[in-house]
């Protein structure tokens, strides 16, 4: 579990790689590597270097079909930190509740 979501934070710690995978995400379908690139003032040798990221971390399937190749998001193991997340959450919560309940004490 650790080293998905390792990878997934890895993935989406870069700029180039959120706007990338938040485009596939917005456009809710398979997408060309050309039409992707296209829209990234960078080589199609660094967006093809940052879908592979994105693909190693699940994030992200790329498909070839012909001579083409798509890549289509998947957003599923973002779950996957946001449960790793929730535990981080819950452990603050609690510790401020009882901040709040202690300095309630002390001002009675």
């Amino acid at each position: 579990m650790q080293d998905n979501i390792t990878k997934i934070l890895k993935a989406i710690s870069d700029p180039t790689r959120r706007e990338l995978f938040h485009a596939l995400v917005i456009a809710a379908t398979a997408l060309p590597i050309t039409q992707v690139s296209a829209q990234f003032n960078m080589s199609r040798q660094g967006i093809t270097k940052h879908l592979k990221t994105l693909e190693s971390a699940g994030l992200i399937c790329i498909e070839t079909s012909g001579r083409e190749r798509f890549c289509k998001a998947n957003t599923k193991p973002l779950q996957e930190v946001k449960d790793w997340l929730r535990f981080y959450e819950q452990f603050w919560d609690t510790k401020l509740d009882q901040l709040g309940t202690f300095l309630d004490q002390k001002e009675s």
